[in-house]
């Protein structure tokens, strides 16, 4: 059979046994037939408080928080429609500020900027990105559980009213994205975000798809969420081909729940066994655009990978590593997957979330990646080339003789694959 993996902007067509593959995608949702009609209505009707209207009060000032290019929101079409809205009701670009929620990740360019929200918005409003790293942008709220300061961006702080924008995925240690995550850590200091996806925390049993109650680094994310005062939420879901399939407008954390459940119904597939091949994605561009982000596709992976198994994944890596990030220069200085989790467990690290993860996974199965990067970049972030998907394939199946399974996750993280009759090892 022919198996279309998301891959950059399209998709990776690879053969695989018709026999032995089993492919798992998430339920198709249709995307709604006036997308634009059902996010106003939402704004008006949102779940567990009163209409964004009545939110808005005379003179004050709007904080919009959107995500960066890493996400696949769609900033294009419903920041315009908020931004209409608020105009509609008194609130012009003189009280709104636009903050982009990069989280630890870089500032996006003027161009990106442009292209996430338009240019017609980047020149009307002031567009802002979060700054992780400077004290004078960032305000104490509180602090974490470990005694570090709970620093919130400073813009976000000093506005009235905070409007979170995002969409809701499964998400591989925080349970799903969206909500609270919009503001911690989206809007967060570098240090409480260190703090927060620590060593510890990364490491227990319920940061994982789909567990949000019990999940320590959720929780935490939503205790400093709601420190920051008056937010309303505007997230929305999304299918395979970025149609807006629902809108979930309302208090923080309870329109959450219930878009949360709403991917749960459609990402949630059970399969009958572990296979010893799992070959995977990280959904496509923008979510594949580096190897750091691609990490979210191989945990998808390794919930259904035997002990010993084999992980491929199709991540396209146009933006590299990245080259110059604290995480590629732990990758750099750890000799194996076992030096890298030696290595955090002495001092922490910027970005070791991602390299934690990898290294975790690492125990159970081998990892092989089909990209756009060298071969030596590859092997340089302790992962194994994959050129030909479906020669690996045929590698790995003589290797494992003739029982053995594939299972193909052509979505990447937008399926969480679970066992059906067991817990999984995490």
């Amino acid at each position: 059979m022919k198996v279309e993996l998301a891959y950059g902007d399209g998709t990776l067509g690879v053969e695989l046994p018709d026999a032995r593959t089993t492919v798992i995608r998430p339920v198709e949702q249709a995307g709604l037939v006036d997308e634009e009609a059902e996010f106003l209505i939402a704004l008006d009707s949102p779940i567990g408080t009163e209409g964004l209207r009545k939110w808005v009060k005379n003179g004050e000032r709007v904080c919009i928080i959107f995500t960066d290019i890493t996400r696949a929101t769609p900033n294009e079409r419903i920041i315009p429609w908020l931004l209409n809205y608020l105009k509609a009701y008194g609130v012009g670009p003189e009280r709104i500020t636009l903050l982009n929620a990069l989280g630890t990740h870089r500032a996006n360019t003027e161009e990106e900027l442009c292209k996430l929200l338009t240019p017609e918005v980047v020149r009307e409003y002031r567009v802002l990105n979060h700054e992780p790293e400077n004290p004078e942008a960032l305000v104490q709220v509180g602090t974490t559980g470990d005694g570090t300061p709970a620093l919130l961006n400073r813009h976000a702080m000093e506005a009235d009213l905070r409007i979170v924008t995002g969409f809701i995925e499964p998400h591989f240690f925080a349970g799903f994205s969206g909500g609270p995550k919009g503001i911690m850590p989206g809007v967060a200091g570098l240090e409480t975000v260190m703090s927060n996806h620590g060593r510890k925390n990364i490491g227990n049993a319920n940061a994982a798809f789909g567990v949000t109650g019990g999940n320590p680094l959720w929780e935490e994310m939503r205790d400093i969420a709601l420190l920051a005062g008056r937010s309303f939420l505007v997230n929305v879901t999304l299918n395979e081909r970025r149609d807006i399939t629902g809108v979930f407008a309302g208090d923080l954390t309870e329109a959450h729940r219930v878009g949360c459940e709403f991917v749960r119904n459609s990402a949630m597939q059970a399969v009958d066994g572990l296979f010893d091949i799992v070959i995977t994605t990280n959904s496509g561009y923008p979510l594949d655009q580096n190897l750091y982000q691609a990490v979210k596709g191989m945990s998808a992976a390794a919930r259904i990978v035997k002990k010993g198994g084999a992980i491929i994944i199709a991540a396209e890596c146009r933006a590299g590593v990245p080259g110059g990030s604290a995480f590629e220069a732990l990758l750099r200085k750890a000799r194996d997957p076992e030096d890298i989790l030696a290595l955090i467990a002495q001092t922490t690290y910027a970005e070791q979330w991602q390299a934690q993860i990898q290294a975790l996974i690492q125990r159970k199965a081998r990892i092989f990646l089909h990209s756009s990067l060298g071969d030596e970049v590859i092997r340089g972030a302790h992962l194994l080339p994959a050129r030909d998907i479906a020669a690996v394939v045929a590698q790995l199946l003589a290797e494992y003789g003739p029982a053995a399974r594939i299972a193909a996750l052509p979505q990447g993280p937008l399926t969480i694959a679970y066992l059906e009759q067991a817990q999984m090892e995490v």
